[in-house]
């Protein structure tokens, strides 16, 4: 009988459930990816941070989605390429490492379950989105 490991995409899901459960995680995240640089702050200076927490939470469902190949995913994430990039909210590749970093640092404190192979599924999930967002900027 063998044990049937657990995809990529199902176990950053499956985590992201769990952080997810917590009001505290998106505030969490946010307040360690803004107090990064005052840079970073400044991009979300007239941000209304209870509808952008359900934004990034829809956003991070998406991402796993990317990950898997699903094409209504990949659609989405050209158009939020384009809202991020040079011409439009100009998000720098360079703060997109920063992004990933403050979110698995902020993922890891949230997930009982925490280990090292759903680390490596944020990373990998995440890892597509930084990628596109990157070449499309």
């Amino acid at each position: 009988m063998s044990m049937h490991k657990p995809s990529t995409k199902d176990l950053f899901i499956g985590s992201l459930e769990r952080c997810s459960k917590s009001k505290k995680f998106m505030p969490a995240f946010y307040h360690r990816f803004l107090s990064i640089s005052d840079d970073i702050g400044d991009k979300f200076r007239h941000t209304n941070f209870e509808h952008q927490n359900r934004m990034m939470l829809e956003s991070l469902r998406l991402a796993a989605y990317v990950a898997a190949g699903q094409p209504e995913a990949l659609r989405e994430l050209r158009e939020r390429a384009v809202t991020h990039d040079r011409r439009h909210l100009n998000i720098e590749p360079r703060l997109y490492d920063l992004w990933r970093a403050s979110l698995i640092e902020t993922a890891g404190q949230f997930d009982d379950q925490w280990n090292e192979d759903i680390e490596k599924a944020w990373y990998t999930v995440l890892e597509h989105v930084v990628s596109y967002m990157v070449q499309h900027y």
